[in-house]
């Protein structure tokens, strides 16, 4: 399907909260704003005073209905966009963002899709949740998520709330002990004519993909997005 893409402009913010420890939920006015997917993310660009930018992507975790972008950011100790923005920036401030960006890791709200993420990696999918809430058709989704603790869980309540599978590696949850996402948490997920979004780290989503393959799920309908070290954090003089 064709997504919507938009260029550099301005977003001021809205709203900040941290609803979940070492990280920050940025609600953004984006100036101009073109409309996203479910699946799309945006750019945040900072710029110091000698010229040097950094730069991150994240995904939007609003749906498309919303009037203002979400986004979900992880606080890495050791990045530089990461730690400005779950630190420094407060509502009133104005950012430097590109955004939407992507068209293969979207949903159109109108196929079944199963989705599948691993601790942040839950961002995207969180918004498709959403949209299918507010057009009325959760009944399309089947989701499975991982993390570490609940309480690391980013939008845990909700995605409970939209039925999904959670899978908890170091805490036991009910009658569920700790541990890793397996086939048979999926197994019962997995239906025909599914498009299925695999989010996570890079083991996550390597791990999670090679399951579904196992389940009969045909590679050509997983689409992956995975993030780790290598893309953390984008500088450039």
């Amino acid at each position: 399907m064709s997504a919507p893409a938009g260029g550099w402009t301005t977003a001021t913010v809205a709203g900040v909260r941290r609803p979940i420890a070492r990280s920050v939920e940025l609600r953004l006015d984006v100036h101009d704003r073109v409309d996203h997917l479910p699946g799309q993310h945006y750019v945040v660009r900072l710029t110091a005073e000698d010229g040097y930018t950094a730069q991150r992507s994240y995904s939007v975790a609003s749906p498309p209905g919303d009037p203002l972008v979400e986004l979900f950011v992880e606080r890495l100790d050791d990045g530089e966009v990461s730690t400005y923005l779950a630190d420094v920036v407060e509502p009133g401030d104005e950012l430097e963002v590109r955004g939407p960006i992507g068209g293969w890791f979207v949903w159109d709200g109108v196929t079944p899709a199963l989705l599948v993420g691993g601790g942040s990696g839950v961002v995207p999918l969180v918004a498709m949740v959403r949209h299918a809430r507010d057009i009325g058709r959760l009944d399309l989704l089947r989701v499975a998520v991982s993390a570490r603790t609940l309480a690391a869980l980013p939008y845990a309540d909700e995605l409970a709330e939209a039925g999904a599978q959670i899978v908890l590696t170091r805490e036991a949850r009910g009658i569920r002990p700790a541990s890793r996402l397996g086939g048979m948490d999926l197994f019962p997920l997995v239906e025909p004519g599914q498009t299925v979004f695999v989010c996570g780290s890079t083991g996550f989503a390597t791990t999670a993909t090679q399951l579904l393959v196992e389940l009969g799920v045909p590679a050509t309908v997983i689409r992956v997005e995975q993030f780790g070290p290598s893309a953390l954090e984008l500088p450039k003089r």
